[in-house]
């Protein structure tokens, strides 16, 4: 049976951007649906399933950021933060709560097409190189390359965003190698002029918080100066689940 088409929210406070982005988003053959602030966005998540979410930052009453934040604490649901404000470190607490990816306004549909292709892609990939269910382990940590799994050596299921399941992906199947910046972007998202290094730092930042025991000093993800990050455990292959 076919796959019915991805469901997309826009939630953006311009009535311009949301009319213009859900006709282009209708014309390449998505379903979208539309929300002027985070209480009408929150009313259609509770109706509706949705397999992404496009959200504005800057919105009266409950922001997007706060949205996201919220998002993130309770789904898995994949989210593009766009906004008027361009500045890097709003991009930056943009992917530390959460957020996918991030464009700054003004953007073009066709760009904004591109995101979601990508963030959608990320999302429903199997494992790349591997097999689909392959399992691997590193300091007591499995990781399902397949269903996306993450599992604490106490056996607590780890939520991970797709950036930072990405990210991870590409550190256990490159251990003990040293990783650039400009690498890693170009393994977990596709060069991207819009992207930066410190975007990596970001989702290094966050993942660490949710696989090191003591962040503030990582003995899995190293930091090499002037180099960029190396996965320094020991990642062994336990075949499929």
């Amino acid at each position: 049976m076919e796959q019915p088409a991805p469901h997309i929210l826009v939630v953006d406070d311009d009535g311009e951007i949301r009319d213009l982005v859900s006709g282009f988003l209708k014309r390449n053959s998505y379903r979208v649906m539309t929300a002027r602030d985070a209480k009408a966005a929150r009313q259609a998540m509770a109706d509706y399933k949705f397999d992404l979410v496009v959200l504005d930052l800057m919105m009266p009453g409950e922001d997007g950021l706060s949205l996201c934040r919220d998002l993130r604490a309770k789904s898995k649901l994949p989210v593009i933060m766009v906004t008027a404000r361009g500045e890097e470190t709003d991009r930056i607490v943009g992917l530390e709560i959460g957020a996918d990816d991030y464009l700054p306004k003004p953007f073009s549909p066709r760009e904004l097409l591109a995101r979601i292709r990508a963030v959608l892609r990320r999302a429903t990939d199997g494992a790349g190189d591997l097999p689909p269910t392959e399992l691997v382990t590193f300091e007591g940590w499995t990781l399902d390359l397949g269903t996306r799994a993450l599992t604490s050596p106490a056996g607590a299921d780890i939520d991970l965003t797709g950036g930072e399941f990405e990210l991870l992906k590409a550190f256990v199947q490159r251990p003990q190698r040293v990783l650039t910046r400009d690498q890693l972007l170009d393994i977990t998202r596709g060069r991207d002029p819009i992207l930066f290094d410190r975007a990596i730092d970001a989702q290094v930042s966050r993942l660490r918080k949710k696989i090191e025991p003591d962040p503030g000093n990582p003995t899995l993800i190293k930091t090499v100066r002037a180099g960029g990050y190396v996965f320094a455990a020991k990642v062994e292959s336990v075949g499929a689940a």
